[in-house]
């Protein structure tokens, strides 16, 4: 091959090593000086590394998917997010809370004023009826 690149074993080995390195470098090589078969040589050992390079890739971005996928949960979030629960606490004039979040404003002030938060607890005899209730359904 005349004209062309000719790397030894060590050389091919240092060239690999650099391009699993975090930054890739190349040996300089004088373009213009090489003759069109140097050159398609070249161009087809830059194509086979690409895809080399491309499937470390591709399988390192599947490990990480799955990984992520693993802390998770599988994409799930929580069992309870998004699910109605049964109200717990009501004031007098109707308004209910399920004891999730924040306080209303009607309990804060209620107990502001001296109530306390047992004083606003639904029947749990009653609760226990309308849950069998929505469960039969």
């Amino acid at each position: 091959m005349a004209g062309g690149i000719r790397l030894s074993a060590k050389a091919s080995q240092r060239q690999k090593v650099q391009f699993h390195a975090s930054e890739i470098t190349m040996p300089k090589v004088n373009l213009s000086g090489m003759n069109v078969e140097a050159l398609m040589d070249l161009r087809k050992r830059v194509d086979e590394m690409l895809l080399e390079r491309r499937a470390d890739m591709e399988r390192q971005l599947e490990r990480m998917g799955s990984a992520v996928a693993v802390v998770r949960g599988r994409g799930r979030g929580s069992a309870l997010k998004g699910k109605k629960v049964p109200p717990k606490y009501r004031s007098p004039s109707g308004e209910t809370w399920a004891g999730r979040g924040a306080k209303p404003r009607w309990l804060v002030a209620a107990i502001k004023g001296g109530k306390k938060l047992d004083d606003f607890l639904i029947d749990k005899s009653a609760r226990k009826v309308r849950r069998k209730r929505r469960s039969k359904r």
